[in-house]
């Protein structure tokens, strides 16, 4: 039993091939529907026993039941939080990485994984205007990358001010900001200097007018930016933020897990103007660079100061660790050690089909959200828009409805199959929320759901 689970099985694997090939040319894949917990604990009642199960029993079953009680984020349907659209070349190099198994942490072991990965680090830190010395590493996500960012901006900040380990220290952040950035700072012993916005967006103005008004004598070590809010796309003042940070010693981090992808879009460079001066920033391809999950960017401006804080000594780790600045280890730049090289499907993606259509694909989510705000105002007299969209994300009401009319609309939705929309929170009332993504997605699926709204 032992070595027949390592053996190669060609049964097994035409059935998996058949299955993914079957998968991939879904056009349009199909939303499918929310699981029900007692069917799903029917269907996998017993199978994991001592013997072992036919894999085409199991592939079936997962087929059967399992895959259909998913919402698929890569439908064109699928206009809920954040989606993911990988293409066809990432999906299928994903598969390559899994079946070499690789092991992505050191040069030694991965150096043409991370040769390449790194040149995908270097296009994305070209696009945003950071210096050659910067560079990084793919994390699973951007909380991932949050954490290891503002772990290396709490401990450089530590050794610069000479102060004690558990020392009080805050970063400032707006009331805007991605709830993991909340999550890393009570992870890591950091508090909040909670920053007012106007109009959702963190200006520089307002951070000066904060740190000017402070008093607790606890310091600010860091700030942190958006680059393109979840729920509505706004990009913070980062040029002001960035004149800031630098008047006052601050370590300037910006997460870009959603928005970042904005970089690649002429039509929206402009907003971005300031993250070139980032400590650090993030963006997840597998959101809006059309990678598969899970996959995001973590680049420093001076990698060094994240190495400083990262690199984990033990003495098996030794041989990774030569002193060679041509060897590049990517556990060295988070708080990780094992990882795959999940930055390998994006390299393959963005190599075969070149850095132009990334371009496209990303403008077309710009154009979708334009042009529904603008058939919103056109052609609905009951729908509102909330704000103008900033990227791809467009907010908008339903006027006379409450919030279980939004909750009992998007169920509808989804049990008819004509789209996944969840309502969303706006200044304390409940509203509509579409995130355009996927190429796929058209005004005529758009029109199809806002005709429901009656």
């Amino acid at each position: 039993m032992t070595e027949r689970m390592h053996q190669y099985d060609a049964r097994t694997v035409d059935l998996v091939f058949d299955y993914m090939r079957e998968r991939l040319q879904y056009d349009p894949v199909p939303l499918d529907h929310p699981g029900d917990r007692e069917r799903l604990g029917q269907a996998l009642e017993g199978l994991l026993n001592a013997h072992g199960n036919d894999p085409a029993d199991v592939l079936k079953l997962y087929d059967h039941e399992l895959s259909r009680a998913v919402i698929s984020a890569d439908s064109p349907r699928y206009l809920s939080f954040i989606p993911c659209a990988p293409t066809k070349a990432a999906l299928l190099f994903d598969m390559v990485v899994s079946c070499a198994s690789l092991q992505g942490i050191s040069w030694l072991e991965a150096a043409g994984a991370i040769a390449a990965e790194n040149q995908v680090l270097r296009l994305i830190a070209d696009r945003a205007g950071l210096p050659q010395t910067a560079g990084g590493c793919f994390v699973s996500g951007g909380s991932a990358g949050n954490l290891s960012a503002l772990v290396v901006a709490r401990d450089t900040a530590r050794h610069r001010l000479g102060l004690a380990p558990g020392a009080r220290m805050r970063i400032a952040v707006s009331d805007q900001t991605h709830s993991s950035v909340t999550n890393t700072l009570n992870i890591i012993g950091v508090e909040k200097l909670v920053v007012p916005t106007e109009g959702h967006r963190l200006t520089g103005a307002a951070l000066r007018a904060a740190l000017d008004a402070d008093t607790s004598g606890i310091p600010v070590i860091g700030v942190v930016g958006t680059a393109g809010t979840t729920n509505a796309g706004i990009v913070d003042d980062l040029a002001g933020i960035a004149e800031v940070a630098r008047e006052r010693e601050l370590w300037f981090h910006v997460d870009g897990a959603y928005g970042g992808a904005g970089l690649f879009a002429p039509s929206v460079r402009a907003r971005y103007d300031g993250i070139e001066h980032a400590d650090s920033f993030v963006v997840d391809p597998h959101k809006w660079l059309f990678a598969p999950f899970d996959c995001a960017a973590l680049i420093y401006r001076h990698p060094r100061l994240a190495k400083g804080v990262h690199t984990q000594d033990a003495s098996y780790l030794d041989v990774l660790h030569t002193g060679d600045d041509e060897e590049w280890n990517p556990t060295d730049y988070a708080y990780h050690l094992t990882r795959r090289a999940r930055g390998l499907p994006l390299w393959f993606s963005l190599a075969v089909h070149g850095t132009d259509a990334y371009t496209e694909a990303v403008e077309a989510g710009l154009t979708l959200a334009r042009e529904t705000a603008e058939l919103i105002r056109s052609a609905y007299p009951d729908l509102e828009l909330v704000l103008d969209p900033v990227l791809s994300s467009v907010v908008f009401r339903r006027r006379g409805w409450a919030a279980e009319d939004y909750y009992a609309w998007s169920r509808q939705l989804l049990a008819d199959q004509t789209g996944f929309v969840t309502p969303t929170g706006w200044e304390g009332e409940v509203v509509a929320r579409f995130a355009f993504l996927h190429p796929g997605t058209t005004t005529d699926m758009v029109r199809e759901i806002l005709d429901t709204m009656h």
